[in-house]
């Protein structure tokens, strides 16, 4: 990847980093079944911010080498 597709792909990851940090604070819905959804979805949204903040460290990585060169 090129530098500027890098800080192009790191801007992606930040904000859906920050999207899915958004949704896991907005609390539960009232109706009974969409809090259930909610619950089943929370260790899913967990695991999907892991994966995307560890592929940040590396975009960021790959980016301050690119800058070192």
């Amino acid at each position: 990847m090129t530098r500027d597709e890098l800080i192009k792909r790191r801007a992606e990851l930040r904000e859906r980093i920050e999207a899915i940090r958004r949704d896991l604070r907005s609390g539960l819905e009232h109706d009974l079944e969409e809090q259930a959804q909610q619950l089943e979805n929370h260790d899913t949204l967990l695991e999907i911010a892991r994966v995307a903040e560890e592929e940040l460290l590396k975009v960021e990585a790959a980016i301050a080498a690119a800058t070192d060169d």
